[in-house]
């Protein structure tokens, strides 16, 4: 079910799994930061665990699709994403500062936890700010994939993007598995 907010222009959906876990989207606000900081230190290794300041900027960037999943009252899982400059990933845990044009949806990080696993949370997550990104005009998607996650990405259409030196001293910090991939949207 799909229920519009017009105070937040942001679609409340709510999806019931085969299990009838019923699962809310809905836009992530500060109220999340430490179910969302909880659920990061957990699913995450600790090289790629934000601190707040850089978890809260994502927030406030132009043109934001942060987005939480509830199930049975508790943060299922979340996606921080927002719109930014194409094929310039920012650099990781570090606060956003405004940097040009917004090209493209950037998904910074996803993260379900365990009680969302297995009914779709991530997906869903990430199909809903498409969504709203493509409704705002943006026309591709970018992310970077860590720790094994490109399988995932590829099978949500994201295919591996062309790098420079300079992206791949950013990607770095990512860890070795790092790969900047992006995909049409609009």
């Amino acid at each position: 079910m799909l229920f519009y907010n017009p105070r937040t222009a942001y679609v409340q959906m709510t999806i019931m799994s085969a299990n009838t876990t019923s699962v809310s989207i809905r836009r992530f606000t500060r109220s999340d930061l430490a179910a969302a900081l909880a659920i990061q230190t957990k699913v995450y290794p600790t090289f790629l665990v934000e601190n707040e300041a850089s978890f809260a900027s994502r927030l406030d960037a132009a043109m934001p699709y942060c987005l939480a999943a509830s199930a049975n009252g508790q943060l299922a899982g979340y996606l921080l994403a927002h719109g930014w400059q194409r094929s310039a990933p920012p650099p990781l845990g570090t606060p956003l500062k405004e940097v040009g044009a917004t090209e493209v949806l950037f998904i910074h990080d996803l993260a379900v936890a365990s009680a969302g696993q297995g009914i779709g949370v991530g997906r869903r997550l990430v199909d809903h700010a498409v969504e709203l990104a493509v409704r705002d005009g943006l026309m591709s998607a970018e992310l970077v994939a860590v720790e094994g996650a490109t399988g995932f990405w590829h099978a949500m259409g994201f295919a591996a993007l062309t790098t420079t030196p300079q992206i791949a001293a950013k990607l770095a910090a990512y860890g070795r598995e790092a790969t900047l991939m992006g995909r049409g949207i609009g």
